[in-house]
């Protein structure tokens, strides 16, 4: 269970930290660094990885039945519809609100998916983890409540609806992409076990099994996210902006944004192993509480909330420690069955 914890905390700063690289393209629009990332992270990356680290890879995803690749595929269309509204809140509100909104309601709701692939635990563990997930929706509410008060300190005394409208957007975005990813959750349970089975009979390490999951939801994602900044890119006419000299300095920003947040998953997926029964739930938990955590930290470093009040500051610290204190009960459910 420590690795297991361990893995998925590591796996939380991976994440954390993987938007962070966006900051610092130069000449681009959101579609253009968010499709070039998307198209290395979905398509590039997964594939790479897989024929690196994966023996008799054809062969294994040649042994999957037609129902798991439709469970995991249409769960990984939604996690990519959601992923890509991900990129879209981050512009709107920032990372630190961005991560918190959007991880937090992935936690509340993908914490609970894996109850319908796997079997219930025991009643005291369900309500223990049920109560740890409450506290997070506290947490999310708190995160919430905090920027709509830094938006009130950075406008200024005469209505700005601009502003208004903008945070209001972009944490109604950050909602509806978390709900949505939270078909990641659904597609790691539903396919793991299988793909596991497939992995170990190649004689591949045990780990690699998150690999070939990861590949599979990646790549199903990307049915979605590829063909949307396609035609955002076409319609705004947004090719030429990647004739900018900066190209190669957004390529290497966009391949860390990439690496990163693939390995995180990969992590995460291990983690999830590692810690059993109901590691699906608590892994989830842990890798995004932890990964909202170092996104809050780096929005504060970078200086998102520079204008903020002491109380919208503090509204956020109290989100983001509900949110700790949610996953450490849920951590606690797990440890009831063991």
């Amino acid at each position: 269970m420590t690795i297991g914890i361990l893995t998925a905390i590591a796996a939380g700063i991976m994440l954390g930290l993987y938007a962070l690289p966006e900051k610092y393209a130069k000449d681009f629009e959101f579609e253009n660094t968010w499709g070039m990332m998307f198209f290395i992270n979905m398509l590039i990356v997964p594939v790479i990885a897989c024929l690196l680290l994966v023996d008799d890879f054809g062969g294994i995803l040649g042994s999957l039945s037609t129902e798991i690749y439709l469970k995991m595929g249409v769960a990984a269309l939604a996690w990519g519809v959601g992923v890509m509204l991900w990129g879209k809140a981050i512009n709107y509100i920032g990372l630190s609100l961005g991560f918190s909104i959007f991880i937090g309601t992935v936690i509340l709701v993908g914490s609970l998916l894996p109850f319908m692939v796997d079997e219930l635990p025991a009643s005291n563990v369900l309500f223990t983890i049920l109560g740890g997930l409450l506290i997070v929706l506290l947490g999310i509410v708190a995160n919430g409540k905090a920027g709509m008060v830094r938006q009130e300190d950075e406008q200024n005394s005469d209505t700005d609806t601009t502003t208004q409208g903008s945070m209001g957007t972009g944490i109604g975005i950050a909602v509806g992409g978390g709900l949505l990813a939270t078909g990641f959750s659904y597609a790691n349970a539903a396919g793991r076990p299988a793909i596991h089975e497939a992995a170990q009979a190649a004689g591949n390490p045990e780990w690699v099994t998150a690999v070939i999951v990861m590949f599979v939801i990646y790549v199903a994602g990307a049915l979605f996210v590829m063909p949307y900044f396609y035609y955002q890119l076409t319609k705004k006419s947004l090719w030429s902006k990647f004739k900018t000299p900066a190209l190669g300095r957004n390529l290497m920003l966009t391949s860390a944004m990439g690496i990163l947040n693939f390995a995180a998953s990969v992590t995460f997926a291990y983690a999830a192993y590692q810690l059993g029964k109901a590691g699906n739930t608590v892994g989830y938990a842990i890798f995004n509480t932890v990964c909202v955590a170092v996104a809050i930290l780096t929005g504060l470093f970078t200086g998102e909330w520079a204008k903020a009040s002491g109380k919208a500051k503090t509204l956020l610290y109290v989100g983001l420690a509900a949110m700790v204190v949610g996953v450490l009960v849920i951590a606690a459910g797990n440890g009831m069955a063991s």
